[in-house]
C-alpha cells in the first residue's frame, strides 16, 4: 500500500504475548484494514478488503463460540483474495492461523492464540465488530468526497434529471470532458468517435463497468469499459452480435442461478474440513 494512504482508526490488542495492530485506512481505490502481528521484533500483516471486515468478525465468533467442540477449517474468498482460518495447537495451547494469499502480494500470515477459555478470539472478534460499527460513522476523506462528486456530475451530466446510472446524450461535442461523457473521458480509441446514444454504469466491488451505446461512420457499436483505479480496459462490440452476447450471459446467469451462486461478487466462506491440530513454533 502506498505511503499516502490516509489512516482513519487505529486499534492495538494484546493476547497473551503478542500484540496485534488493527489500521483502518483509505486510498482512491477504498478503505481497508491491515491487520499486524507483532512478536519478539518480527511482524506479520494482512490486508483484509472493508466488505470482509464483517467476515472475518463472524468467523472468529464461530471459533470463539464453539470452544470444546470440534472445529472446521475454513476459507474465505474476497474478490481476488483467499482468506484460509485454520485451528491448529502448541504446547502454549491453541492457536487460529489466518493466512492471505492472493496474485498481487505473497503469501502472509497472523497466529492468534485462543487464550483462557477463547478469550483471545472473541477479544479479536469484538476489535473487529467495533471497527466494522465504526465505517458506516467515519466520513469520507475530502478527497473521496470531490472524487464522488465528479463521478456524480460525469453520471449524470451535470444537471439531467435522468435515472441514476443512465444518461441521455447527444454528440461528443456537446458532451465534452466537462459534462462528464466526452469520448475523451471515456478513453474512445482512436478511429472510433462517434455521438454516444445512451450509457449505463455498473459497480463491483471496487470496479466500475461503462455501457455506452454509441455510433460513428461504420454503424453502431456498444462500447465496455472496465474500470480499476487508473486502469482501464475497453472493447468494442458491433450492435449486430449484441444479441448473441445477450443469449450467452443469459446462459451464465441461469447456470449460476442453479448452482446457487446469485451475488457472486459477494465474499464466499467454504469448510474445507476439520481443522488439524498442528504445532506453531
Amino acid at each position: 500500500m502506498e505511503n499516502s494512504d490516509t489512516e482513519l482508526l487505529t486499534k492495538t490488542l494484546q493476547v497473551e504475548h503478542k500484540l496485534f495492530y488493527f489500521d483502518l485506512k483509505e486510498n482512491p481505490r477504498g478503505r481497508y484494514l491491515k491487520i499486524s502481528e507483532k512478536t519478539s521484533g518480527s511482524r506479520s500483516t494482512i490486508i483484509v478488503p472493508l466488505d470482509g471486515v464483517a467476515w472475518f468478525a463472524d468467523l472468529f465468533n464461530y471459533y470463539a463460540s464453539n470452544d470444546g467442540q470440534e472445529l472446521y477449517s475454513k476459507e474465505l474468498q474476497l474478490d481476488i483474495k483467499v482468506f484460509y482460518f485454520d485451528v491448529g495447537e502448541n504446547k502454549r495451547g491453541r492457536f487460529l492461523r489466518v493466512s492471505e494469499a492472493s496474485v498481487s502480494r505473497s503469501r502472509s500470515t497472523i497466529i492468534v492464540p485462543a487464550g483462557n477459555d477463547s478469550d483471545g478470539w472473541s477479544a479479536f472478534r469484538d476489535v473487529l465488530a467495533e471497527i466494522h460499527k465504526a465505517c458506516s460513522l467515519i466520513i469520507p476523506t475530502q478527497q473521496q468526497q470531490a472524487s464522488a462528486t465528479s463521478e456524480q456530475l460525469q453520471l449524470r451530466g451535470l444537471s439531467d434529471p435522468v435515472a441514476p446510472g443512465f444518461i441521455s446524450v447527444g454528440s461528443s461535442q456537446e458532451n465534452s470532458v466537462d459534462g462528464g461523457m466526452g469520448d475523451k473521458s471515456m478513453g474512445l480509441a482512436g478511429g472510433e468517435s462517434g455521438g454516444v446514444v445512451m450509457a449505463k454504469v455498473i459497480r463491483a466491488e471496487q470496479k466500475r463497468f461503462f455501457f455506452d451505446l454509441g455510433s460513428n461512420s461504420r454503424g453502431q457499436f456498444l462500447r465496455i469499459s472496465e474500470v480499476t483505479g487508473s486502469d482501464r480496459s475497453v472493447i468494442i462490440l458491433p450492435v449486430s452480435v449484441l444479441e448473441q452476447f445477450h443469449d450467452a450471459l443469459g446462459q451464465f446467469v441461469d447456470i449460476t442461478r442453479s448452482q446457487g451462486l446469485t451475488g457472486s461478487s459477494l465474499p464466499n466462506v467454504r469448510t474445507i474440513a476439520s481443522a488439524n491440530r498442528r504445532s506453531e513454533n
